[in-house]
């Protein structure tokens, strides 16, 4: 197997270690350990390398003590800023928390990384640090969205404004492993995101990327085009879109989220009546939040790269970060990127190892 599959690989002895930006996110670095303290309980055999100013990250380890047993601290006062630009942080970060993060990986001392910090600084310094997978020539942020019968899996989600019919292709093939990954899907439905059903309908390069994934040879559960009131619904396990369209997508679906919930509170607590009703419609209206709580479905994956990173938001709690770090590990624990791998030689985009074969192995 290639130096870029291994990256993930897991050790021996069934070790995961995960690599976190203890300085990024708008609660940071209070959250990052109180989540990490939240999903060790439920993981097994994992280990943190937590990257950070040790003033302050240590007052807050000295209340988990079996979190410290499993963690390692490395010391650096230096950090990303929320509204610093990529080409800034690429170019003076690298004593930062999220590039030395990054780095770990790179240097095979973790198997992914996690960061609630700046999305685009995260995106340049690892896709500088670790490279693309072979076969792939953007990487893309892929997440999870809530649906009518549990998740789907949904990119790209901003990082690639502008895609070709190429791009698309690799999207729906990264989609897939990554629904099989954290969904534990045996043969995800992938669709693309089109304004209509019919094969006729969309531009060019959407025709085309269907063409190219039904023609592809692989085993690839193709839906076909969906429109967006599909993602909600759960037609198709895994949407592609472009970074505009997949943006904005999700923003909307967010939106509504919070439209609906806000409303309905407002519209019930607006008479005696509408009390009485809140009161008995509680537990549903709770279940309903619950459900809809962007908390739940934190963690979206830089796919492509030649390593794991994971991108958690950056407003969340320790619950968010919790179900990043969960998402982490099940997405190093099933090899994500040797799927990928797998799937782009069997379609032929990359010669299989022992091929001639013009492929960069950092």
């Amino acid at each position: 197997m290639s130096e870029q599959a291994r990256k993930s690989d897991i050790d021996s002895n069934g070790e995961i270690i995960i690599s976190l930006d203890a300085m990024g996110g708008d609660n940071a670095p209070d959250i990052v350990i109180k989540g990490a303290e939240l999903a060790y309980r439920s993981l097994e055999n994992i280990k943190f390398r937590i990257f950070g100013n040790k003033k302050k990250i240590m007052p807050i380890m000295a209340k988990y003590e079996a979190l410290s047993n499993i963690s390692k601290i490395i010391h650096t006062e230096e950090f990303i800023s929320a509204d610093e630009k990529p080409s800034s942080a690429l170019r003076r970060g690298r004593n930062s928390s999220m590039y030395m993060a990054i780095d770990s990986v790179n240097n095979n001392e973790a198997h992914a990384i996690i960061s609630a910090g700046n999305t685009g600084a995260l995106m340049a310094i690892s896709k500088f640090v670790l490279r693309t997978l072979p076969g792939i020539d953007r990487p893309a942020i892929g997440g999870l969205l809530p649906t009518e019968k549990g998740y789907c899996v949904m990119l790209d989600l901003g990082a690639n404004i502008h895609c070709d019919a190429e791009n698309l292709f690799e999207f729906a093939v990264m989609g897939n492993a990554f629904a099989r990954s954290v969904l534990g899907l045996a043969r995800p439905t992938v669709g693309l995101l089109n304004v209509g059903t019919e094969k006729n309908k969309g531009h060019e390069t959407l025709r085309l990327a269907a063409t190219l994934i039904e023609e592809s040879g692989i085993d690839i559960n193709f839906y076909g085009f969906i429109e967006g009131s599909d993602i909600n619904a759960g037609t198709a396990d895994v949407i592609v879109a472009d970074g505009f369209t997949g943006n904005v997508a999700l923003k909307t679906a967010e939106g509504t989220a919070r439209f609906f919930v806000n409303t309905a509170k407002k519209s019930m607590l607006s008479s005696p009546f509408g009390i009485l009703g809140m009161a008995i419609a509680y537990p549903a209206i709770n279940k309903i939040k619950k459900r809809l709580d962007p908390r739940n479905y934190n963690g979206a994956m830089l796919l492509g790269l030649n390593g794991i990173v994971v991108k958690s938001h950056g407003g969340t709690d320790e619950i968010g970060f919790a179900n990043a770090i969960k998402v982490t590990y099940k997405l190093a624990k099933n090899h994500i990127n040797q799927q990928i791998i797998k799937e782009m030689v069997s379609s032929g985009h990359v010669p299989a190892e022992g091929d001639d074969a013009d492929i960069d192995i950092e």
